[in-house]
């Protein structure tokens, strides 16, 4: 029941991008608006266990959907830190929403459905106004100019757009001169991932941080907080309330400071931080369990202090913060076009396909870790951290005010500049005066995903 809301959104994320392409960024979100809402209806009508999946595979395509909705390339970092903040503030209101709930008509037998048929019905509210305010999204102008409608293209920066929807052209008649169709086109550039030596590179880079992070740790505690609680001993309203208000407010909290930090830090040392800061807490948090597993009862101190490390470990975890932004560093910020995110670095929807695969793993496989190995479940989480540290350590380039063009050379390529040389070559063509601006302002400032 919990996994399989992942596993929608792997879907919805992997059929989004044809979908967005097709209809635009604005009918693709009111589309996934409108598959969201039926799943909340399902939800909350919900007679029987059948329902309760469907509804959560129904709602998961319409996260996957959403969750690939890029926008504009110089909004991208201030809106990322805007959205991983407002994730973290979400979570905890939902979080305190369901403490209070929860004992609607009591608790045991005696709860009233209300109790958790309200808070899933909820979740109709803030579809409800996103689709409302995406009504007032205009069409974006390379949207308009690929689909012929150039009239409406006019009002929008029409050269500008021009000039990158060229430079795509001329790039990928470069770059794939024996593709006829789309199809062939896409082909080619899935290829040219895994056999470009740079390509590879940051295909390896972004694809492992998305693996070693799941693995870490952070989904088991979002997702069974109540049975990891139980299990050092703790009962009652403390469980309730670590589950659910304690763990939202300190994930939110925790947020902030990542988002201060990151470009004054660098994405390397937030991680390296991040990634010891997980591993003290989760190396203490096993121990405690090792030693007191059969005495909880008479070591009540003990499971609290597992409680606090818990919460240390959330303070440090990297899940809603540094991962979009190291993804943004690795792949989306180096593009030098509006399809150079497929050329450059892994496709946005493939990432997220991976880790909605591998969020469904851990979400099923946590419960039966949990009654089998135990404590050996935060050794599990305990490995993956000290790999964390000494991958990025030794092996993850620190991209923190690294260039457009420098970028390309830091992951051994050597585009940058023809790049750069082709966009400026365009831009004359097209009359558009450069105003002494970097020859490639038209290709990173353009290119509107909304």
């Amino acid at each position: 029941m919990v996994s399989v809301l992942t596993l929608g959104a792997m879907v919805g994320a992997f059929a989004n991008g044809p979908i967005a392409d097709r209809l635009s960024r604005r009918w693709s979100i009111h589309l996934a608006n409108t598959i969201f809402l039926v799943g909340s209806i399902i939800h909350a009508a919900v007679i029987n266990i059948v329902m309760i999946f469907i509804g959560r595979f129904v709602a998961g395509l319409a996260v996957g959907q959403l969750s690939m909705i890029l926008a504009p390339s110089n909004l991208r970092g201030s809106l990322v830190s805007l959205q991983q903040l407002s994730i973290t503030l979400n979570i905890m209101v939902a979080s305190w929403l369901d403490y209070g709930t929860q004992h609607i008509g009591g608790t045991g037998d005696g709860q009233s459905p209300v109790a958790w048929r309200l808070p899933l019905a909820l979740q109709c509210v803030p579809s409800l106004l996103l689709a409302a305010g995406t009504s007032f999204l205009p069409y974006s102008p390379r949207w308009l100019l690929l689909k012929d409608r150039e009239e409406e293209a006019h009002a929008a920066l029409l050269l500008e757009i021009k000039a990158a929807a060229q430079f795509n052209n001329e790039t990928v008649a470069i770059l794939y001169p024996s593709a006829k169709t789309n199809f062939e086109l896409t082909l080619g550039r899935y290829k040219a991932l895994f056999i470009t030596s740079h390509l590879r590179h940051r295909l390896v880079i972004t694809y492992l941080m998305q693996v070693i992070q799941q693995f870490t740790g952070i989904n088991a505690i979002m997702y069974y907080a109540p049975e990891i609680f139980e299990s050092i001993g703790l009962s009652g309203n403390s469980v309730d309330l670590l589950a659910t208000g304690v763990i939202g407010v300190v994930n939110f909290f925790s947020t902030i400071p990542a988002i201060m930090f990151m470009d004054r830090w660098g994405r390397t040392k937030v991680l390296i931080v991040g990634g010891i800061g997980m591993s003290i807490s989760q190396l203490i948090v096993g121990t405690i369990y090792a030693v007191y597993k059969d005495s909880w009862d008479t070591h009540k101190a003990a499971g609290w202090a597992a409680a606090v490390f818990f919460l240390g470990y959330l303070m440090c975890e990297l899940d809603y913060s540094v991962r979009d932004f190291f993804l943004l560093a690795v792949g989306l910020a180096i593009e030098t076009n509006w399809l150079s995110n497929v050329r450059y670095a892994p496709c946005p929807w493939s990432w997220t396909c991976l880790t909605d695969l591998i969020q469904f793993v851990v979400a099923l496989i946590i419960p039966r870790m949990l009654a089998s190995i135990k404590f050996g479940t935060f050794y599990f989480f305990l490995a993956f951290c000290l790999f964390l540290i000494l991958w990025v350590l030794f092996l993850v380039p620190e991209t923190k005010g690294v260039g457009i063009v420098e970028m390309v050379k830091l992951f051994g390529g050597s585009q940058g500049e023809a790049d750069v040389a082709l966009m400026a070559d365009i831009r004359r063509r097209l009359g558009i005066d450069l105003g002494g601006a970097p020859a490639l302002k038209g290709a990173v400032h353009i290119g509107s995903r909304l």
